[in-house]
């Protein structure tokens, strides 16, 4: 298995921090969810740090279902990923830029102008996160009643990845020769017409912007379901994984990368980046009192609202006895199926009660967190890429800036003492800083 020995660092943008109750932090700015320079400067403090990207995630809507939980969450005030991208392209020059979009509820057309306008504009350093949608709750906003089914969900992101491929493959990497002595703007032997007609789209193309400098924007996924683990393996180039259990993760890296050898792909073409929630302090103690410090901003109905979310809302928390063990099973959903079984599966590991796994979800979604030194923290990452369970890390800090600051003074400086981590950037375009091949242009591979 071919890998260079450092391992692949991005930085999970959530507008304050992955902790549900980081907002209500002193330290953290409380309108930063629409602040552009909020984002920009810890943009600017991951480029200086060498990370390889920022990942904006998303969804559609509004997606508590209760007011009580509305009123106390601060996600629901912030910016659509890719105007955010297009804005922050012009203040890095360097770092990868990753945004969520959904092929449930976009067209392709738009998606693939969008996301190859994002390129362009950032010089190669654009990546598409491809979702299913895994809320109902988005449903009605697309004039739809209920979410479509799991399955067919991914039945369609296949077709809408293949069609946005198609159409970034519009022209020729060297269609548009712009001859202001001939008058020739656009060689149109080197246009080549999609015409897609399939079992959920219908797309003539040509799409109206040149092939993205890096062919494809860099393809991202995180679905973790069967129908998702397969559809990372035919399509993904980064897979964010959520996954806590040493063990767990290299199953699942193991298993991946045989289902992408099998569709003919290259290990070092999949990267399996896992995420991680450190909670850093120069003593174990510190540690746990900036933990503790952000639980008790937290509100119950905060945490109740978040659990039965990500159990795929079958449950209904606020009428159960918080103090029973979780069972080995639940109702399957129809929404995050991966979320509720991987829950599921650490709350029967660990004898959870429900007061325990909310608790949990609240701290870390499911996510891997440590909580202790920056050696303890090193520790965890370089075991999990030492053992073959990731290529690198998503890192989610609690809040924001002071978690961000923390990993990159205290935890950065002991991977690179340890040959872990890049100091500075080695190529142009994301996919170069990632060694990801860049796409040849499928119409003139056919040719």
């Amino acid at each position: 298995m071919r890998r260079k020995d450092e391992m692949k660092l991005g930085l999970f943008l959530r507008r304050v921090g992955f902790h549900e109750g980081a907002w209500r932090d002193p330290s953290v700015p409380a309108k930063g969810g629409i602040d552009v320079d909020h984002y920009a400067h810890l943009a600017e403090l991951a480029e200086r740090a060498a990370f390889h990207f920022i990942f904006l995630d998303d969804s559609p809507s509004v997606i508590e279902r209760d007011h009580a939980h509305i009123a106390r969450v601060s996600r629901n005030d912030g910016f659509e990923p890719i105007t955010l991208l297009s804005a922050l392209s012009s203040r890095t020059q360097k770092i990868g830029l990753v945004g969520t979009a959904t092929t449930t509820y976009h067209h392709a057309y738009h998606l693939a102008r969008m996301f190859a306008s994002l390129d362009h504009l950032s010089r190669g350093r654009a990546a598409w996160n491809i979702v299913t949608s895994g809320s109902a709750l988005e449903a009605p906003n697309f004039g739809e009643t209920e979410l479509p089914d799991h399955d067919m969900r991914y039945a369609r992101a296949r077709e809408f990845v293949d069609v946005v491929k198609g159409l970034w493959d519009t022209w020729g990497d060297d269609a548009f020769i712009r001859d202001k002595k001939s008058g020739i703007f656009a060689d149109t032997t080197k246009l080549h017409l999609l015409n897609h007609r399939g079992n959920y789209l219908s797309v003539r193309g040509p799409l109206n912007i040149a092939r993205p400098p890096q062919g494809y924007p860099v393809l991202v996924q995180a679905g973790a379901s069967d129908a998702g683990t397969q559809f990372a393996a035919e399509f993904a180039e980064v897979v964010f994984t959520a996954e806590p259990s040493l063990e767990n993760g290299k199953r699942y890296y193991a298993a991946l990368k045989e289902k992408a050898r099998a569709v003919g792909r290259e290990d070092d073409q999949l990267l399996v980046m896992p995420g991680i929630v450190p909670i850093i302090g120069r003593t174990k103690q510190e540690a746990s009192e900036k933990l503790q410090r952000l639980q008790s901003y937290t509100h119950i109905d905060v945490q109740i609202g978040l659990a039965d979310r990500m159990l795929g809302f079958v449950t209904d928390l606020k009428s159960m006895n918080l103090d029973s063990i979780v069972p080995a099973t639940l109702p399957q959903t129809n929404v995050t199926q991966s979320y509720q079984k991987l829950l599921l599966d650490l709350a029967v590991r660990q004898k959870l009660t429900w007061r325990q796994l909310i608790r949990l979800v609240s701290d870390c979604k499911g996510q891997l967190m440590i909580v202790g030194t920056p050696d303890e923290i090193v520790n965890a990452m370089v075991d999990a890429f030492d053992e073959y369970a990731a290529d690198g890390f998503n890192v989610m800090p609690a809040s924001f800036p002071g978690g961000l600051k923390d990993f990159i003074e205290l935890v950065v400086p002991e991977l690179r003492k340890r040959g872990k981590f890049r100091s500075e950037y080695s190529g142009q375009t994301l996919r170069e800083n990632l060694g990801l091949m860049r796409p040849v242009n499928q119409f003139t591979h056919a040719a």
